[in-house]
């Protein structure tokens, strides 16, 4: 079943209130940027995430996505596993390979050349999957390691890592060890999927597993209505919009993170649930996707 998510900004002045909002009209996910140097008034990723869990009662939250080289991996995995306990298992853990050098520098950090931030991504994948089920796992990576490192309590279910890659050693890296690909569309544009869902597929036989075990999901934004923002927002009508969707659900995509911005952000937001979700999900379960 195709599944809707919806972007909350980290710029929003209430985002518990946003997620229950989310939550009532039918979306299936929440998710939020990590970004947490700037000039705009924004809310640190992982603290916005509990704050919308403990907010909500159904609705799953989602790092879109965290940047790695900000936090220790092993801390991270210890985060995860206490957020997706006291949420009831409502945690989609995103990770990337940190793309704001620019951030970095602001807060004193090392800037990991683009080498390092992929094999920082695998290794972090490899720790948190490794702390999560093993008593005392120890990992020598070249970036990140932890030695007879015991975690307790183990989570009770494996939590999803979801990555947002694009360049093919990060694709390979989705393939070889995550469950979810979560690209956006600027980034990722429809006319280049099938060639990088290849690489992963690739990747994924190599290491003995199949595409299909990993969920492909898509950041689209989106505007019911009035001129495109940029290039890589879609626009139309909720009928037209859908019609899109239902094109890219033909490229392999079963999730769909939906961004919206602007004043009328919640109107949009309240559209996309009542007028173009449904559409969404009428279109796959009568099998009317096509591949562009």
């Amino acid at each position: 079943m195709t599944t809707f998510g919806i972007d909350i900004p980290a710029t929003v002045t209430d985002p518990g209130a946003a997620a229950r909002r989310a939550e009532d009209l039918g979306y299936d996910f929440v998710s939020t940027s990590d970004h947490p140097s700037g000039t705009t008034p924004t809310r640190e990723n992982w603290t916005m995430l509990t704050w919308m869990a403990a907010h909500t009662s159904r609705i799953t939250v989602m790092s879109r996505v965290l940047g790695v080289p900000y936090r220790n991996p092993a801390l991270v995995a210890k985060m995860a596993e206490t957020l997706d306990r006291l949420s009831g298992g409502r945690l989609i853990l995103g990770l990337g390979a940190g793309s704001a050098d620019d951030e970095f520098r602001a807060f004193g950090l090392p800037v990991p050349s683009p080498r390092d931030k992929i094999d920082g991504l695998a290794e972090a994948i490899e720790i948190a999957r490794g702390l999560w089920t093993s008593p005392a796992f120890s990992y020598p990576g070249r970036i990140f390691h932890t030695q007879a490192a015991p975690m307790e309590p183990k989570p009770p279910r494996p939590i999803p890592i979801w990555v947002g890659t694009f360049g093919p050693r990060a694709l390979a890296l989705t393939g070889r060890l995550a469950d979810g690909w979560i690209p956006s569309l600027g980034h990722a544009p429809p006319e280049a999927v099938p060639a990088m869902r290849d690489r992963i597929a690739r990747a994924a036989a190599a290491a003995g597993r199949d595409i299909d075990d990993i969920t492909l999901g898509y950041l689209v934004e989106v505007q019911i209505g009035g001129p495109a923002p940029d290039p890589s927002t879609i626009t139309g009508t909720a009928e037209e919009i859908a019609a899109r969707l239902t094109e890219f659900a033909g490229l392999g995509f079963t999730a769909f993170n939906l961004k919206v911005s602007g004043p009328d952000r919640e109107e949009q937001a309240e559209r996309l649930a009542r007028e173009v979700v449904p559409l969404v999900r009428e279109g796959a379960l009568a099998g009317k996707t096509q591949v562009l």
